[in-house]
């Protein structure tokens, strides 16, 4: 039986018109592009965003990712210093360059300053075969995070983005990357955010082009080849709301970062994040059976946030939907029910509800009781 409460979420009244979203969001000269928002977990924009695309050197957002996982784990330390390997220089190409030497001696932190400030495919590849022993090792690390993660549309077989047929990713899926980046690594976030880095007297500026045309830019990588045209993973952040942009196939280096910009506008003009529940904040409570305990508070392990038309949130509301009845044993973070969302009359989102505590097993005697009671409701 399924038992349905309905409660008014206690936003504030704002104007109600609506803007003409589909109008207003831009039309981008690339192959494909995706909005993400990173604060409510939403996606704004798509365009293709499930489509297999060459990412270039976008790759190296994976690279990156698994470099700062292994400094976490302790495998790695910012001081460390590693020894180029031959393949490092020879395998490097002539324009993506630390311009490391076979046999040099660079500390981890050079090579990550490297690796992401300057795009180098020898600073990849020396953290690769550091780390894994080999290239080919790395990449079947690469493959299995970009699983872990649910990237379903990447595969990768080098750790650099050089082209490939079987080298590949999508604009959903590298949203999903730079936003794993930002939620477990934001300690090493800001070297996204670095204009130029300077290496053996070389300086090297940043091809993001994005950290110099908005203020609000910080991220993330650029990646480039004839086949791929230009592609950018750009993020910005606007008080306390953070947006993600992926782009790939522009036709050039200006473009990329002018259209990365239309995308990050468009979401920063007309969608508002809200919070509408703390962590742990319960949003009501749940008669349970069998239990220890007669009811239960439900809510959310952490602060909920939706994005949300500006000028729409009186038309928000939201409806609580549980299965009932709702029997112990009861664990913290059990699923319960669903919060659902409709905007204007119109389904817009939905949210699992979970439990905030647990409640064990009643005794026999109190168990045999609800038994009981439950013949009757």
């Amino acid at each position: 039986m399924k038992t349905i409460l309905s409660l008014l979420l206690l936003l504030p009244v704002l104007a109600s018109a609506q803007p003409d979203l589909m109008s207003a969001a831009p039309q981008l000269a690339a192959k494909a592009y995706l909005l993400y928002d990173y604060t409510s977990n939403q996606i704004l924009v798509n365009q293709n965003g499930d489509a297999r695309m060459e990412p270039a050197s976008l790759t190296k957002l994976m690279t990156a990712y698994l470099a700062f996982d292994a400094l976490r784990h302790g495998t790695l330390s910012l001081e460390q210093k590693l020894n180029v390997p031959a393949a490092a220089v020879r395998n490097s190409g002539d324009e993506s360059r630390m311009l490391l030497k076979a046999g040099q001696a660079v500390t981890v932190d050079e090579l990550l300053h490297g690796l992401v400030v300057q795009s180098g495919n020898d600073a990849a590849i020396t953290l690769a075969v550091n780390i894994a022993g080999s290239e080919a090792g790395f990449v079947d690390m690469m493959n299995q995070e970009a699983k872990r993660l649910g990237m379903n549309n990447t595969h990768f077989t080098n750790p650099v983005g050089l082209p490939d047929a079987q080298h590949y990713s999508s604009a959903s899926d590298l949203a999903v990357l730079a936003a794993a980046i930002l939620r477990d690594y934001p300690q090493h976030y800001p070297l996204f955010s670095l204009r130029n880095y300077t290496f053996n007297n070389v300086a090297q500026a940043n091809r993001n082009r994005l950290l110099w045309l908005d203020p609000y830019a910080d991220g993330m990588k650029t990646g480039h080849t004839e086949s791929a045209g230009y592609c950018l993973v750009g993020s910005a952040q606007r008080d306390n709301h953070r947006l993600i942009s992926v782009m790939f196939g522009a036709d050039t280096d200006r473009l990329r970062a002018t259209e990365s910009q239309k995308l990050l506008n468009f979401g920063f003009q007309y969608f508002d994040a809200v919070r509408l529940y703390q962590k742990d904040q319960p949003v009501t409570q749940l008669r349970v059976w069998k239990g220890t305990e007669s009811h239960l508070e439900v809510g959310f392990r952490q602060d909920l946030f939706l994005s949300i038309p500006k000028g729409t949130f009186a038309q928000l509301k939201a409806k609580m939907e549980t299965h009932q009845p709702i029997l112990a044993p009861i664990t913290g973070g059990q699923q319960l029910g669903v919060l659902k969302l409709t905007l204007a009359g119109k389904p817009y989102a939905e949210f699992p509800l979970v439990a905030l505590d647990s409640v064990p097993l009643a005794n026999v005697f109190l168990r045999g009781w609800d038994s009981i009671r439950l013949i009757f409701q």
